[in-house]
């Protein structure tokens, strides 16, 4: 009874947070120089989905929205869906998503419970932005055959994924002290759930 009840209550998570990605895809996106990547506050949505959820539960609510967003829901900001947007310019972002939404979870959950901020936004960052620029920047490099290209072409987006990830490690910073344990394995007294020794 007990293992439904927390299957019901992951399913239920891993739904919320594929909700929240998409819902931050509605205030649109702003497409900026000739790469074609639109600007969006989705990728805040994948540093809360990591942080708070952790990396299975969080790869799996992503893999919900991309699986959504491919059978043709427009979910991503702007209104696109379909199979399509993985022959865009945008494909190697959203590769860029599952990797580093476990990445924010691997990450958080080391930190846990303590969850020091600076710490939080560097794994933002790192898991948020870096590791997501760097599958984003390859597949712009290979569509546009120019590194050059990709390169300047990340560049409008830092100044915000700074700030998401500032705003991110401060949400999930809150919401672990309000509701210890979301992240499977992480206690509220310590990163490892404590281990019994077993006498012979």
């Amino acid at each position: 009874m007990a293992n439904r009840k927390s299957t019901a209550r992951d399913l239920a998570q891993i739904a919320i947070f594929a909700a929240l990605i998409a819902a931050l895809g509605l205030p649109g996106s702003i497409t900026i120089g000739s790469t074609g990547v639109p600007i969006t506050l989705q990728t805040l949505g994948i540093m809360l989905t990591g942080g708070i959820l952790g990396a299975r539960k969080g790869f799996l609510a992503v893999l919900v929205f991309l699986v959504l967003t491919s059978a043709g829901l427009p979910l991503l900001a702007g209104g696109r869906g379909g199979l399509g947007v993985w022959a865009g310019p945008s494909a190697g972002y959203l590769v860029g998503w599952l990797v580093g939404v476990v990445v924010i979870g691997l990450l958080t959950a080391r930190i846990l419970p303590r969850y020091p901020l600076w710490q939080g936004i560097l794994v933002n960052l790192v898991g948020g932005a870096l590791v997501i620029y760097v599958f984003g920047i390859t597949w712009l490099a290979i569509r546009t055959g120019s590194w050059a290209t990709a390169l300047t072409g990340a560049l409008p987006f830092l100044p915000g994924d700074v700030l998401k990830a500032v705003v991110a490690a401060i949400v999930v910073k809150q919401v672990h002290r309000a509701y210890p344990g979301l992240i499977p394995g992480v206690s509220s007294a310590g990163t490892q759930p404590p281990t019994q020794k077993v006498s012979s």
